[in-house]
């Protein structure tokens, strides 16, 4: 019997250990951490809103640290010129050797596509970054962005269409994140430095206040209290909620691919100028 199996096993029979964060109520789950009153919670817990204006943007974070899960939330992003602006949305854990598993999402100028920028940061390094293009305007309603986190994988998925898959390589000398325990981020902010065409064009101040929703959030996640974790029972993969042990069958992988061929725009993997030493070690193994 392998570790995770008898671990998957520990976990069954583990039923009184059970802390499950499910679809629920933003006053349950988060706290707005910032922004003076620009971020709210509404319809009795239903939506979060964050709000960015020339003072100042807006943020949250969730009241639980989990270590492992499989983590869902509905987005709507700014519409219009959203040029300049950031939205975040993350897992990190703290300190100068964090992990952090990153959503964020570049604004753009009326009509032209939002950037989504993923990157996995290990043992307080990042530099993997793989960028997107989406196949629907994330401005006109509300689309899921969900990370799967395992042991042996850390899986964004968009509708629940995979569009990277970052595999754990320990045994090959390559970090990979899994023993600090992260809280849920996000954020609202100006980055008008660098977010849109590299900094080429500027927030319009004048379209402001910006904002962005959230909805129907749910964390099938294993929830860090007190030391240890807490997690949830595992059902059957053929239930398609055993995230602990989950991983890409054929199908997914053909989605997968087809994400990357049609709307990735950048992979560090590929950016061979960047890293004149030669490429990431997981580029060649991935």
């Amino acid at each position: 019997m392998t570790m995770s199996s008898r671990h998957a096993i520990f976990l069954l029979v583990s039923s009184s250990l059970v802390a499950i964060a499910l679809a629920g109520n933003f006053y349950n789950d988060f706290d707005i951490t910032w922004g003076d009153g620009r971020g709210k919670i509404l319809n009795n817990g239903q939506l979060l809103t964050l709000n960015l204006d020339k003072t100042s943007g807006s943020g949250f974070q969730s009241k639980n640290e989990y270590l492992h899960g499989k983590i869902d939330m509905q987005l709507k992003l700014v519409p219009g010129n959203s040029a300049g602006t950031v939205t975040a949305y993350y897992l990190s854990s703290q300190g100068p050797t964090h992990d952090e598993i990153d959503f964020e999402f570049l604004g753009n100028l009326t009509g032209e596509p939002y950037t989504l920028h993923t990157n996995v940061f290990t043992q307080g390094k990042g530099n993997r970054e793989m960028q997107f293009k989406l196949w629907f305007d994330p401005t006109k309603d509300f689309h899921t962005y969900s990370i799967l986190w395992n042991p042996r994988h850390v899986i964004f998925m968009v509708d629940n269409v995979p569009i990277r898959d970052y595999k754990n390589l320990e045994a090959k000398g390559i970090s990979f994140p899994k023993n600090q325990p992260m809280r849920i981020y996000s954020s609202l902010w100006n980055a008008d430095d660098w977010a849109t065409q590299g900094g080429l064009i500027k927030t319009d101040w004048s379209k402001a206040p910006f904002t962005a929703s959230y909805r129907n959030f749910n964390a099938n996640a294993c929830v860090w209290s007190s030391g240890s974790s807490k997690c949830p029972p595992m059902q059957t993969a053929a239930a398609g909620d055993n995230w602990f042990n989950q991983e890409l069958d054929s199908t997914s992988q053909e989605r997968m691919r087809w994400a990357q061929k049609n709307f990735m725009i950048y992979n560090y993997c590929a950016d061979a100028k960047r890293f004149p030493q030669g490429l990431p070690p997981e580029c060649s193994l991935a």
